[in-house]
């Protein structure tokens, strides 16, 4: 039988397989039964399962910095989560995605790029709010838009640290997106 042939018997056969010996769904079998299934949990009163939670990285709460002592367009350097992990604190004097602080325009990044771990130290320019270009593939970011690539290689954002501002204090509480050269934010590499 050729392949042609062997393909339209299983998708017609009865029961998914041939004389027993396939122990698996054709493909019309699986997704028939998935939209069954899906159609099913749509329904008012049914459910097939406990609610959904999102999973949450555990992060530790750590101060790093206060609102009266940022400058704008001054960075100031801190590591978190780890002591190896370089991010930059900055009051760029414009609301910004994820920005804290009484004008919402307190934001932090990390500072290593997200292509290949190019380090963007000392790269901030406050005239146009952006960290960069790179070392290696002058990829820049607009830290006014949760740290999106404006120009180079870089195929994704910075990892934006999550900020909560307590009175006059500033504390790092997460991070969006993936630390380069981490397989997981909160585990070693």
């Amino acid at each position: 039988m050729n392949i042609d042939n062997q393909l339209l018997h299983d998708d017609h056969s009865k029961d998914g397989h041939e004389d027993g010996d396939r122990a698996c769904m054709s493909r019309r079998q699986f997704l028939l039964t998935g939209g069954a299934l899906v159609a099913m949990a749509t329904l008012p009163g049914m459910s097939l399962a406990a609610p959904l939670h999102a999973l949450k990285a555990g992060y530790a709460r750590t101060k790093i910095g206060s609102l009266s002592a940022l400058k704008e367009g001054m960075p100031l350097e801190f590591s978190y989560p780890y002591a190896d992990v370089h991010n930059v604190l900055v009051k760029l004097g414009a609301p910004a995605g994820g920005g804290v602080g009484p004008h919402k325009d307190v934001v932090a990044f990390n500072q290593q790029r997200t292509h290949m771990g190019g380090p963007l130290n000392g790269a901030y320019k406050a005239q146009h709010q952006v960290l960069g270009p790179c070392p290696l593939h002058l990829t820049t970011f607009d830290l006014t838009r949760h740290g999106m690539v404006v120009s180079g290689h870089a195929t994704e954002s910075l990892p934006q640290i999550v900020l909560e501002v307590q009175g006059d204090d500033i504390y790092a509480t997460g991070v969006m997106g993936l630390i380069y050269g981490y397989a997981a934010n909160t585990g070693r590499a």
